[in-house]
C-alpha cells in the first residue's frame, strides 16, 4: 500500500499531512494526486467523505511551492470553483492546514457578504482562489480580478457544478483562462449527461474513479418509509426522536420546505437549524458552526447547501423528501458513515413520489428495505373498492356548485356534501395509516 512519502509530495507538506494526522493516502488520494504532479487534466470520481479535497489541494499547493515566479496584481495562479460558500470555506481550510508550512496567498470570493475585503484581497494578486461562480463573475466585470495567468482550475463538486443552472457562468469563466492549463473535476457523482458537458473543458483527461459511480457506501444502512405527505413532518419528529439518533441532516428540496420542516422540529422541542441559499452567510455559518459543535444535532438543508458540510459524525440522514435527480440520493446519504463509521439513511416516501424512489432503485442497483402500507400508486387503481362509489355523490355537489357560482356571480351558498360532513364527524378509533406501526414506539407529539 502507498504511503505519502511516495506520491512526490514535497517535504513540507509530507510534514502538514503528519501534523493533521494522516500517514497512508486514500485511494482517490493515491490515485489523483500523482496524475495532477504530472500536469494531466484528471475527471476523478469518488464518494463523499474519501478525501477528494486533499487529493488536489496537495498536489496543487506542490506546485506552488516550486513555482518560482510570483503572482501578478489582480490575477490567481490557480482558480477553484465551488457551488456554495460552505464548500469554498471547507476547501480555503484545507488549503490553510496543509500549506502551514508554506507562505501562499489565497482569497475566498463568495456572495452573500460585503465585496470590499474579497477586493481588498485580490489587489495584489493570489496563488489559489476559492470562488462561487456568481459573485467571481462580478468581480472580473469590474476589473477586480482577471483570469489570464491562471495556470490551473479545478472544479470541485463538479456534478453540481456543470448542472444546466450553473453552465453559462461555467462557459463564460473558462472562456477567460488561458488555452493553456490544467483542469481537474472532481466529484462524488458524475452522471452520463454532466459527463458530455464536462468533455468541452478537459484536454485527454486521465479518468479516475475508485468506486463505482453513484454506488451508496455500504456501511450505510438505507430504508424508505411511505408515508402520506401530510403525516411527513410528525412522522418526521418521531424519527429523530429516537434514541439512537446523535446527529441529524434532513434534506428537504425547497428553501421554503427546509424552512417549514424546520419550524416543526422546533416546535416539538427538538434542537433543529435550517440552511440554505436564502440565508444570509452570517446565518449559514452561526448554523453549521452550531451543528458541528453539537449545540444543533438537526441541520434540515437543500441539496446545494449541503455541498460543504464536512462533520464527520453524522449518525443519520433523513431525506424528507426524495430528490428529483437520483444521482442526489447518493450525495445525501453520504454526508452519513464518514471516517470509517457506519450510518443511516431513512427516506420517507409520499405516493407522488414512487418513481422517483424507483429512479433511485435503479441507479444503486437494489431495493431498498421499506414499511408502512402505502398503495404503490395513487389515483383509482390505488382506491379501496366501492371508494369510486361513496365520492361520486361529491363530485356531483361539486359541479352543482359550479353551477350555482356561475349563475349568481361566484357567490355560491355552501352545499353540505357527504365528503364535508365526514369532515366534521368525528374519527372513530385506529391507525388507518399505519404510521404508528412505522414508528413503533417512538411518540410522536402532535403539532397544530
Amino acid at each position: 500500500m502507498k504511503n505519502f512519502d511516495s506520491l512526490g509530495l514535497a517535504e513540507s507538506l509530507l510534514r502538514a499531512v503528519a501534523h493533521e494526522g494522516y500517514t497512508t493516502p486514500t485511494p482517490i488520494q493515491a490515485e489523483v494526486i500523482p496524475a495532477m504532479l504530472a500536469g494531466k487534466d484528471i475527471v476523478g470520481i469518488a464518494q463523499t467523505g474519501t478525501g477528494k479535497t486533499a487529493a488536489f489541494v496537495l498536489p496543487l499547493l506542490n506546485a506552488i511551492g516550486a513555482r518560482s515566479v510570483a503572482v501578478k496584481p489582480k490575477t490567481a495562479g490557480a482558480l477553484i470553483l465551488v457551488p456554495t460558500r460552505e464548500l469554498a470555506a471547507q476547501v480555503h481550510d484545507s488549503i490553510r492546514a496543509y500549506a502551514r508550512f508554506m507562505k501562499v496567498s489565497t482569497a475566498v470570493v463568495v456572495g452573500g457578504v460585503k465585496a470590499g475585503p474579497q477586493v481588498r484581497a485580490l489587489s495584489s494578486g493570489v496563488d489559489v482562489l476559492i470562488a462561487t461562480p456568481g459573485r467571481l463573475e462580478d468581480l472580473m466585470s469590474s476589473g477586480v480580478v482577471r483570469l489570464d495567468a491562471t495556470a490551473t482550475v479545478i472544479l470541485d463538486e463538479a456534478d453540481q457544478m456543470l448542472d444546466l443552472g450553473f453552465m453559462p457562468a461555467i462557459r463564460r469563466i473558462m472562456g477567460k483562462l488561458p488555452g493553456k492549463r490544467q483542469t481537474v473535476l472532481l466529484s462524488a457523482t458524475m452522471p452520463a449527461q454532466i459527463r458530455s458537458l464536462a468533455g468541452d473543458f478537459l484536454n485527454d483527461p486521465a479518468e479516475i474513479a475508485v468506486a463505482p459511480v453513484s454506488r451508496p457506501i455500504e456501511s450505510i444502512d438505507q430504508s424508505v418509509i411511505h408515508v402520506p405527505s401530510a403525516e411527513k413532518r410528525n412522522a418526521l419528529v418521531g424519527l429523530v426522536s429516537g434514541q439512537d439518533v446523535e446527529r441529524a441532516i434532513v434534506f428537504t428540496r425547497t428553501k421554503r420546505g427546509a424552512d417549514r420542516v424546520n419550524m416543526h422540529l422546533q416546535k416539538a422541542g427538538l434542537s433543529a437549524a435550517a440552511i440554505h441559499g436564502n440565508k444570509s452567510q452570517n446565518q449559514r455559518e452561526k448554523a453549521l458552526g452550531a451543528f458541528r459543535l453539537g449545540k444543533v444535532t438537526i441541520l434540515v438543508a437543500t441539496d446545494i447547501a449541503a455541498r460543504g458540510i464536512d462533520v464527520d459524525d453524522v449518525s443519520h440522514v433523513f431525506n424528507y423528501e426524495l430528490p428529483n435527480v437520483p444521482e442526489a440520493y447518493v450525495h445525501r446519504i453520504g454526508r452519513t458513515a464518514r471516517a470509517g463509521k457506519s450510518g443511516t439513511a431513512v427516506s420517507l416516501c409520499d405516493p407522488s413520489e414512487r418513481t422517483l424512489l424507483r429512479d433511485i432503485e435503479r441507479l444503486i442497483g437494489r431495493s431498498l428495505g421499506s414499511t408502512g402500507d402505502m398503495p404503490a400508486e395513487t389515483g383509482a387503481a390505488a382506491r379501496p373498492k366501492g371508494a369510486a362509489a361513496q365520492t361520486e355523490p361529491a363530485r356531483k355537489a361539486g359541479r352543482k356548485r359550479r353551477r350555482t357560482r356561475t349563475k349568481n356571480n361566484g357567490a355560491a351558498a355552501p352545499v353540505a356534501t357527504p365528503l364535508a360532513r365526514s369532515k366534521q364527524a368525528p374519527r372513530s378509533g385506529g391507525d388507518t395509516s399505519g404510521l404508528a406501526r412505522m414508528l413503533g414506539n417512538i411518540a410522536t407529539p402532535q403539532i397544530a
